[in-house]
């Protein structure tokens, strides 16, 4: 019986010694590299010096680590002492698919355009292609924490990367990546408090989703917007891989499991092909309004109205006709009411895609300022 009772502690803590997971390694803190390889020169913006393919961790879903690809773009000429200042871009919607991923895949005239003006500002830009685009598992789209891990690693990653780099940093971002830049810079501060962030810039900036989406349902006709289908398509496939106990496909037509399922591969003008003629509405079986959906995609999308530490800019089109204004004029308000950091500007004459040339006006002063 003594022998026994000896032999008890020792059972204890073998038992909790089991049970306790491993703490992630030093090979994969958040923003450790995996690997650095030169980007092909037919993916450098133009004023690209040199540009670098990188691949490093960052933090999933469930506080994971997880593995992201990425790109690095160097603008010509000499840095300025402490090195040269970065912006990390967060890009808009692309798709689910690992073959959507902008850093293999290739960027929009558009975004080329926008991203060459700041990288002739004497700007670093690190782009992240997040979490599940190129790398292992479903991109968390629109999911807004482990987006903007990304977001915040890339800076690591870039400043591993390459020696002529500074740790000043600021995000910007456009549509998704506009509802990724206010996840970030609320996170940024307490979660890389080894880089010198100082705020972001973001347009088209998507709100208030989970009030929209879970009060769809199988009323709601075609409205003749694919592209809105296309988001809702992987919104929704993103909810069904990460929250499982919603049990989204119960929500869903035999139609809409179909499209669904495509979306989680089909990057996004092949998805508008997909969903071309298809309304919102035909994708559910019924109404999103119960509390298992709504507690999910709240819980995943609602963007945080109070808790910045940075300054904010947030440029608006008044004709976007796919991130409507009366909702970021809501946004604005509660973030007004909570005293935030936060310049809302509106750009009456512009759609979705327009705002963001239109508010470099603005905004480039303002992220100079801010990165004195």
């Amino acid at each position: 019986m003594p022998g026994r009772v000896r032999m008890l502690p020792l059972l204890v803590l073998l038992v909790v010694a089991l049970s306790v997971p491993p703490a992630a390694s030093a090979a994969t803190l958040p923003g450790s590299l995996i690997s650095v390889s030169p980007l092909p020169a037919q993916l450098w913006l133009p004023g690209t010096a040199r540009a670098h393919h990188v691949h490093y961790w960052s933090t999933g879903l469930r506080d994971e680590p997880v593995p992201v690809t990425g790109a690095i773009f160097v603008p010509e000429g000499n840095p300025p002492p402490g090195g040269w200042p970065i912006l990390s871009w967060a890009h808009g919607t692309v798709g689910l698919g690992d073959d959507c991923a902008p850093s293999t895949a290739g960027r929009s005239a558009r975004d080329i355009e926008y991203l060459a003006h700041w990288l002739s500002q004497g700007y670093v830009i690190v782009a992240s292609d997040y979490l599940g685009l190129g790398a292992p598992g479903l991109h968390p789209y629109l999911i807004g924490e482990p987006t903007a891990y990304s977001v915040i690693d890339m800076v690591r990653a870039a400043v591993a990367a390459d020696p002529a780099l500074s740790r000043k940093w600021a995000v910007i971002g456009q549509s998704q990546g506009g509802h990724a830049t206010l996840f970030t810079t609320r996170l940024a501060p307490s979660y890389a408090p080894d880089l010198d962030f100082r705020g972001g810039v973001g347009t088209g900036v998507p709100s208030h989703l989970e009030y929209l989406i879970s009060a769809t349902g199988p009323w709601l006709p075609d409205i003749g917007q694919p592209g809105l289908t296309v988001f809702v398509s992987y919104i929704i496939a993103s909810l069904r891989a990460a929250y499982p106990e919603a049990h989204i496909d119960s929500y869903l037509s035999p139609l809409g499991r179909s499209v669904i399922a495509d979306a989680e591969h089909l990057c996004y003008w092949e998805q508008h092909a997909r969903v071309r003629g298809i309304g919102i509405g035909s994708l559910f079986s019924r109404q999103l309004t119960d509390a298992p959906f709504f507690t999910a995609i709240r819980d995943a999308m609602e963007v945080p109205v109070s808790g910045y530490e940075r300054p904010f800019f947030i440029a608006q089109g008044g004709v976007d006709v796919v991130v409507w204004a009366p909702l970021t004029e809501l946004l604005a308000a509660q973030l007004r009411a909570t005293g935030q950091p936060a310049a809302v500007r509106y750009y009456p004459n512009d759609n979705h895609d327009s705002t963001m040339a239109a508010s470099l006006g603005d905004t480039t002063p303002f992220l100079a300022r801010l990165m004195r």
